[in-house]
């Protein structure tokens, strides 16, 4: 052997002796979450939070005419659709296993005014629709928005004096929209205008009318928030003056959330909604830690449009990106979860 050879064998001699004898000093590894994580099959047994289909509710749009479904430009995939369209929507989306829908109506604006009162015409857009849809697909948990915006010449949530939305005045005709639309047969009313005491006056006029067991599900911490954009584009219901920020929340607040539940909660209301969901993930965890009622999360036009605009960019893959924001809302403590997206990921996850 020569002495290169010597050498190299000495050097790696010196090397393994060095290498065992600080492996012999190292503190032993107990824990290893990485045990965990090793295949799909382990992480699905041990996930926490699990996206489901039957957590989903599927938002509408239903607009006047026949044989018509026009793309929202802001909202690729999503679709305005005529009654008799929309109907054929509502029981594909049942027979993926989507058990809820929400229901939001494009008003012709020769049918607004600044009191809404096409809201409670007994005849108009929404009863009708709901009395279709109940008759079509019978066992489909109907959800009817209640609010001025969609009926309003000014497009604000409420009724306008001198620049100022009026609270009571709105609240009482917010009462008579509750009542049609529960005659017609939906399962839930929706207040979505954060007008003070409207869950406590509609659960009261609902109760005295006999529809014990039509639900409230309140928009109770909603934001006003820049993601409603394309939604707005869909009705055509973006107000004509200011903002909504005398009514809807101030995205910096937090506390204030909780009050606004526990008034909710007090005036009767039986499911609770965050809305915008992906901003405010720790208002949904708030919310889930200070009550026992469920908890819906509303999956907005704007974050919809935003993983629309970047999956088409090529920058994300669309599915992967849905499917995590979900779960994220899961993960956060919504029981439920409206979005656009439910019927794509109804097929993902079937």
């Amino acid at each position: 052997m020569s002495l290169a050879q010597v050498s190299i064998l000495e050097d790696q001699t010196a090397q393994a002796t060095s290498v065992s004898q600080t492996e012999s000093t190292l503190t032993p590894i107990i824990h290893r979450p990485r045990r965990l994580r090793r295949t799909e099959t382990l992480r699905r047994l041990v996930r926490e939070a699990t996206l489901r289909v039957e957590d989903l509710i599927y938002p509408l749009f239903v607009m006047e005419g026949e044989g018509q479904r026009e793309e929202v430009p802001s909202m690729p995939g999503c679709y305005r659709y005529t009654l008799d369209l929309l109907l054929a929507e509502v029981k594909e989306a049942y027979e993926l296993g989507i058990g809820a829908i929400a229901l939001f109506p494009l008003i012709p604006y020769s049918q607004k005014d600044n009191a809404g009162t096409e809201s409670y015409n007994p005849n108009g857009l929404v009863p009708r629709a709901v009395q279709a849809i109940k008759q079509a697909v019978p066992d489909i948990l109907l959800i009817t928005d209640v609010a001025l915006d969609p009926y309003s010449s000014e497009g604000h949530d409420g009724i306008v004096q001198d620049g100022k939305i009026l609270n009571d005045e709105t609240v009482a005709v917010l009462v008579k929209q509750a009542l049609v639309q529960a005659e017609a047969g939906a399962d839930f009313v929706a207040p979505s205008d954060m007008m003070d005491g409207r869950v406590g006056a509609i659960r009261k006029a609902l109760d005295a009318e006999g529809w014990i067991n039509v639900g409230i599900l309140a928009y109770s911490a909603k934001y006003a928030s820049a993601y409603y954009g394309p939604f707005r584009d869909a009705l055509d219901s973006a107000p004509k003056f200011g903002d909504k920020k005398t009514y809807q929340m101030d995205a910096a607040n937090a506390r204030e959330a909780i009050k606004e539940v526990d008034l909710d909660i007090a005036e009767g209301a039986d499911i609770l909604m965050v809305k915008p969901a992906l901003a405010y993930l720790d208002i949904i965890f708030q919310i889930k830690q200070h009550t026992h009622l469920p908890v819906a999360a509303y999956n907005v036009s704007g974050e919809y449009a935003m993983i629309k605009a970047a999956a088409q960019q090529g920058w994300i893959d669309e599915k992967k990106v849905v499917l995590e924001t979900l779960t994220s809302m899961k993960r956060a403590g919504a029981d439920l979860i409206l979005t656009y997206f439910a019927k794509d990921v109804a097929l993902l996850l079937h």
